[in-house]
């Protein structure tokens, strides 16, 4: 009876390439311990608007556990500096507040001379800052819609210029707006037509401004939640009415949790993301899905 052939002869080819997949499953040991870090956000600046309550505070908290030093943008004085103290303690980065209207462009060109003095750099911008009329489209006033526009999609527009020439002239940057899912689809919940054209507008003027400043090592993105809670819509959503509605049109049968949202911001701010550009993800229980 003849002799049983080895299962893997031990040939010169195959000594090689077993050396080959040592080397391949260290180089993939790397990449993996090199991930560990990818959120890691450590002395890089973040500018985040809107950063008084809701989710720019949660935001701004996520980026300072990932160790990056934070601009808080808002008009309420009071609580952005009751807010940079408490992060100061919890995380222990470095925190300027800020008081600015971003519907001001003096304003915001301030906010950008104040963070380059205290920093010298900006590296992300989070645009958050927002309002929402709700009623019926027949009964919203010019003032009503002017105002919507204003906050919501001009705001978001002078804070990218702004912060975007430092980010040109750096060759490095990481804008993130906060639209809306709004943004992509319409309702039948609640009549809030300001709300979707100034949303649906942040979401083309992020294509726009990635398209535009790519050549620059700038990335533009937004994010488009659903449902969360936040000073605006907390007396809206615990509604009787909007709960039933609610649960009937998102897959997940409920609201966004706090954090949430995040993962998504510290994704876009990250070197995980580096090739993503000009994307609006939405982060809605697959609200837009059906």
């Amino acid at each position: 009876m003849s002799k049983k052939p080895e299962r893997f002869p031990r040939t010169t080819e195959n000594i090689f390439y077993s050396i080959y997949r040592i080397s391949q499953h260290s180089i993939h040991t790397q990449i993996l311990l090199a991930m560990k870090n990818y959120f890691d956000l450590t002395g890089q600046v973040v500018v985040v608007t809107g950063a008084s309550t809701g989710l720019g505070l949660q935001m701004a908290k996520a980026f300072a556990n990932q160790g990056a030093n934070l601009v808080l943008l808002a008009r309420r004085m009071n609580l952005l500096e009751e807010n940079a103290r408490s992060i100061k303690e919890e995380f222990g980065v470095d925190v300027l507040p800020f008081a600015c209207d971003i519907t001001d462009t003096d304003w915001v060109k301030d906010a950008v001379k104040a963070t380059l003095e205290k920093f010298g750099r900006v590296d992300v911008l989070v645009n958050n800052a927002g309002t929402g009329a709700v009623d019926d489209a027949e009964h919203i006033t010019d003032e009503q819609f002017k105002k919507e526009l204003d906050i919501d999609l001009f705001g978001t527009f002078v804070c990218s210029r702004e912060f975007g020439k430092e980010m040109i002239k750096a060759h490095y940057g990481r804008i993130i707006n906060i639209a809306s899912m709004y943004g992509l689809v319409g309702n039948m919940i609640a009549g809030s037509a300001p709300y979707h054209a100034a949303k649906g507008g942040v979401v083309n003027l992020t294509r726009a401004l990635a398209a535009e400043w790519g050549k620059y090592g700038i990335t533009v993105n937004s994010i488009c939640p659903g449902y969360f809670y936040t000073d605006l819509t907390t007396a809206t959503l615990d509604s009787e009415y909007f709960q039933s509605i609610a649960k009937r049109s998102i897959p997940l049968e409920r609201y966004g949790r706090e954090g949430e949202l995040d993962t998504c911001a510290l994704f876009l701010a990250s070197p995980a993301s580096t090739y993503v550009n000009g994307q609006n993800i939405a982060v809605d229980g697959g609200y837009t899905c059906v």
